[in-house]
């Protein structure tokens, strides 16, 4: 996790595409496989007081032990328990792509044990499967991690095979799936196969939506290097595959499948978010709730916009994992829900961003504190359990703890993309290692702010 003053690119030669990960180079993976197994490990160790306690069957003792989970309960919330087909038989309020492994889970028990509605069993056995295929994804997403920052800085996954917000969140939902399929995203754009990329990253938006806003920071730069054609196809891919997995869902059980884009239009502002913090004390304006998705869309396309105008007029042209970090974390902070697991997302791309250890640290010591905050939060919202939780307004220290720390990781990551000098990662004559095309290439279109011409790109 330490800084390396020794750096080498982590892309291919410019112009040449190269395999993903051959199976002759996964060697150097294997610790690093093996570091995600001790993590996954871990995670599940987190929750054992539930799984093995029985806590998940009470209101309180789940939060009191910090070890909820959304994947128990939903074995009977999404009628799975009964027997039904995600979106045919019931309306599920995830994307496909977890509907697809909630299908396969719920097959899964079904060979291993005869589920009843009322059984806790078929239940726990559901959770034992879902996170035996999340285990999996955290093993594949911390290899492609290293693959993705490259030789010289291949420790940097370890923050994600280890970091506390990863092993106190990774059971909590179906998070980590996404993740796996988002790197795996940005690796094959970093070996310069923009189809492959863009296949991957349009299943991970059949899983979690966010995703998504990582086009943006690939459009700022094609912006900037005037290479249009990989990033039409990456964008052509992922629609392509976004349609191919979503079409015949939607044409067979529309009304099922169109259950999560409801929800997520129609949810208001819920715990962990800013705007729950400005609902909750009845802030003018910020905190109308007739105001919730205008504010929520408008304050996004602010960020998103400032962004635009810094990868665009930066002295030089930004990395695609400082801009990718950028437009994510803007989404979370302006976004109208904001779960613990979310620190998921963030994880990858912050360490990839930029891989100093001292503020990753305090972020995840708000994340921690967060985690904390949360759960106890919600005994104190339980009737009768007030005097075993805290206030909302020692909940709300670590709603903003949270935030600022993440604000100070964004600050960081601008100075070093007004100072590149800073930039660890472009020691040693580096330009880009995750940029695919972006690497070495020239620009064709700068905002010229301050009248200076652009640093050019090195020539190494």
């Amino acid at each position: 996790m330490s800084e390396s003053t020794t750096q080498m690119p982590a892309g291919p030669p410019p112009g040449r595409p190269r395999p993903v990960l051959r199976p002759a180079d996964l060697a150097p993976y294997v610790p690093f496989a093996l570091f995600a197994v001790l993590g996954a490990l871990l995670a599940y160790l987190w929750k054992a007081p539930c799984r093995y306690g029985g806590a998940w069957n009470s209101g309180t003792d789940q939060f009191l032990r910090f070890c909820y989970t959304d994947i128990y309960p939903l074995w009977w919330g999404e009628k799975l328990a009964d027997g039904a087909v995600p979106y045919v038989g019931h309306p599920v309020e995830y994307p496909v792509g977890i509907g697809f492994v909630m299908e396969a889970a719920r097959r899964i028990v079904g060979v291993l044990h005869t589920p009843s509605a009322t059984d806790p069993a078929g239940g726990v056995l559901f959770y034992d499967v879902t996170v035996l295929l999340m285990a999996i994804c955290l093993i594949v997403g911390v290899v492609l991690m290293a693959a993705l920052a490259g030789p010289g800085r291949r420790a940097d996954a370890l923050w994600y095979a280890l970091a506390p917000g990863v092993i106190l969140t990774a059971y909590i939902n179906w998070d980590l799936l996404c993740g796996a399929l988002t790197l795996g995203g940005l690796l094959a754009w970093s070996r310069r196969r923009p189809v492959l990329a863009g296949a991957l990253l349009g299943l991970a938006v059949s899983t979690k939506f966010y995703p998504l806003v990582l086009f943006g920071a690939l459009f700022v730069l094609t912006l900037r290097t005037g290479l249009w054609r990989p990033f039409l196809q990456a964008a052509g891919a992922a629609a392509a595959a976004w349609l191919l997995l979503n079409v015949p869902v939607a044409a067979y059980a529309f009304d099922g499948w169109k259950r999560f884009y409801v929800f997520s239009d129609e949810r208001p502002a819920d715990w962990g978010s800013l705007w729950y913090f400005f609902q909750s004390k009845n802030w003018p304006v910020l905190g109308n709730p007739d105001l919730l998705d205008t504010l929520g869309i408008v304050s996004l396309a602010a960020l998103c916009l400032a962004i635009a105008v810094l990868g665009l007029a930066a002295p030089r042209r930004p990395r695609l994992a400082q801009l990718c970090f950028l437009v994510l974390a803007s989404f979370m902070l302006t976004n109208k829900v904001w779960s613990p697991q979310f620190v998921l997302w963030l994880v990858p791309l912050a360490v990839l961003a930029r891989p100093n250890w001292k503020p990753l640290a305090l972020w995840q010591l708000a994340e921690i504190w967060y985690f904390l905050a949360i759960w106890l939060y919600l005994v104190t919202l339980t009737p009768g359990m007030e005097p075993l939780g805290i206030s909302a307004d020692t909940y709300f220290t670590a709603v903003w703890g949270r935030a600022l720390a993440i604000v100070i990781l964004m600050a960081f990551v601008v100075r070093d993309i007004l100072r590149p000098e800073k930039d660890v990662i472009r020691r040693g004559g580096v330009d880009d290692p995750h940029g695919g095309v972006f690497d070495q290439a020239e620009d064709r279109f700068v905002l010229d702010l301050t009248g200076r011409t652009a640093h050019p790109p090195l020539r190494v």
